[in-house]
């Protein structure tokens, strides 16, 4: 074949391929604008949250952001309560109101309220104002007034595997926000008798459930308290 003939021919060839990596291009970008990832960043894979997981309250999952960071996929977390408590206990959790040793507790679990409900949370007597601190480490994810649990607080763990719910509170400690992140032992608020607790017998209602894989922090499986804070 003479130059003429071949230059045309490698001129033609690179057009082609130059227009097929184009196309390849603008077809990957219309995907991912499709999917409403481009701008935010892909979805963490199974078993990975971001640091500033869970999300505020009317936000996307996909509006995340932060660094992730590996938790265990919930195929691998403890698959009974049981199990679950054995896990927590090795936590050694702080018990949640301030000067209450593990001996002073009682188990409310079983125990019926309005009728037929179980009570399914670790009531605490402690005299109006007493300091009520987390547990462990974690992050608050709802502040929320209730007619049955008055105002209460919602802590996530670290791994987002449970939530701890305290209601029944005076107050809240000052500055306290949805979203922070609190430290074991940090006060989180003081014993009161809001919502429907006896107002002559004001006391933390603390629970225990585990969260499903949407982790939202007003549902979850209720686990028992008691043992998981009792020292024997």
């Amino acid at each position: 074949m003479s130059r003429r003939r071949l230059a045309p021919t490698l001129w033609t060839a690179a057009v082609v391929v130059a227009a097929s990596v184009a196309l390849a291009g603008i077809g990957w970008f219309m995907m991912h604008v499709h999917r409403g990832r481009w701008w935010r960043g892909a979805e963490p894979a199974s078993g990975v949250i971001a640091d500033d997981w869970p999300p505020a309250a009317g936000t996307d999952r996909g509006d995340r952001g932060g660094t992730a960071r590996r938790v265990p996929p919930n195929n691998s977390r403890p698959a009974t309560a049981a199990a679950l408590t054995d896990l927590l206990r090795t936590r050694s959790l702080t018990i949640p109101v301030l000067g209450v040793s593990s001996p002073g507790l009682i188990s409310t679990f079983d125990q019926a309220r309005g009728g037929s409900r179980r009570h399914e949370a670790l009531d605490v007597m402690a005299p109006r104002g007493t300091p009520v601190v987390a547990v462990e480490d974690g992050t608050v994810v709802k502040l929320f007034t209730s007619d049955a649990g008055g105002l209460t607080l919602y802590q996530f763990d670290p791994s987002g595997l449970v939530a701890y719910y305290y209601a029944h509170l005076d107050r809240y400690a000052s500055g306290l926000a949805e979203g922070a992140a609190v430290r074991r032992g940090q006060v989180l608020g003081y014993v009161g008798s809001t919502g429907n607790a006896d107002k002559d017998a004001p006391h933390l209602h603390f629970a225990i459930f585990r969260l499903g894989p949407e982790r939202r922090w007003w549902e979850g499986e209720p686990v028992d308290p008691f043992p998981v804070l009792r020292r024997e």
